[in-house]
């Protein structure tokens, strides 16, 4: 009998990537950003991501041990929606807000859905809109000790002028995480390099963004403007790090791109018509709710059919 072989049904797929070792690939790319943070916003940075990280930790571990589950937290996923939430909050908010915005993520938008691969939009940004419209003054507030005004997206839409450079650098005020571009491009790029993820979203998320405020911004191909936009605010940190979760993106090819070209369109309108200056977090979410109508509308016809029917 011990020479029996095991049977198991197709398909048979061997890979050393787990989901383990995705996500803490994804912790560390993040860390360019999330120490560039804490360089320019000091302590109450440090804290924040701190506070943030352990409360989605801690959140999971106590759920699933008083549900009587397997401890997942082990998978660093809920390390990764702590960081990307820290991430998205202004420096100036209080420890409390990391706290109960991490509790909310991992509690009501992941593990009540059945944990990680069941929700069905990214925690760590639902967990940030819900923070932004309970605690609007909170979350709108980006006065520190480094900076005071308005962040350069919003004088952007004022029609004040910005400083690219300080913009591209993150010599900016903004949440802790998504001022400088060129921390998070290096962190991208180096999941890219990696494989962890692609540019089909990011890359047609951009693109169809850029389009978009080309046609209905006011300034045409203007490169300044358009240069602005792209380092203000959340979009390079939403379009390679959020975007890009596995569990809520479309599994299509075909369907990726149409995500991304949404994420693009939605971010315009929010960005140039809405009352807001950002948009990105919104437009992450409703496109999340829309996967499953992309992935029905783009899924491949099977092989021998037409239309759905057999040939």
């Amino acid at each position: 009998m011990s020479d029996l072989m095991k049977v198991s049904s197709n398909p048979h797929v061997r890979s050393k990537v787990t989901t383990s070792s995705i996500m803490l690939a994804v912790v560390v790319a993040l860390l360019p950003a999330a120490g560039f943070g804490i360089y320019n916003f000091g302590l109450d940075a440090l804290i924040l991501i701190v506070v943030t990280v352990a409360a989605t930790v801690f959140t999971e571990y106590a759920y699933e041990k008083l549900m009587g589950k397997k401890v997942t937290i082990g998978d660093y996923s809920a390390v990764v929606t702590g960081l990307l939430l820290a991430l998205n909050l202004p420096s100036s908010a209080p420890w409390w807000i990391g706290a109960v915005g991490g509790v909310f993520a991992i509690l009501v938008v992941k593990m009540l859905f059945g944990g990680l691969g069941q929700n069905f939009m990214n925690p760590a940004l639902a967990a940030r809109c819900f923070l932004l419209i309970s605690f609007t003054s909170i979350m709108t507030n980006f006065d520190c000790d480094t900076y005071t005004g308005a962040t350069p997206l919003a004088a952007l839409k004022s029609g004040e002028g910005v400083n690219i450079l300080d913009m591209v650098i993150g010599r900016t005020s903004g949440t802790i995480g998504e001022t400088s571009m060129i921390a998070i491009v290096i962190g991208a790029s180096f999941l890219v390099l990696l494989g962890v993820i692609d540019l089909r979203i990011p890359g047609s998320y951009i693109i169809s963004f850029v389009i978009f405020i080309c046609l209905f911004g006011g300034h045409g191909l203007d490169t300044a403007y358009i240069s602005a936009h792209l380092a203000g605010g959340g979009l390079m940190l939403g379009a390679f790090f959020m975007a890009t979760d596995y569990v809520t993106r479309p599994i299509t090819k075909n369907g990726q791109y149409v995500f991304g070209i949404l994420l693009g369109i939605l971010t315009g309108i929010f960005r140039i018509f809405g009352p807001s200056a950002e948009g990105v977090s919104y437009a992450i979410i409703i496109g999340n709710l829309l996967v499953p109508l992309i992935e029905k509308a783009t899924l491949p016809v099977a092989f021998g059919t037409k239309g759905g029917k057999r040939a």
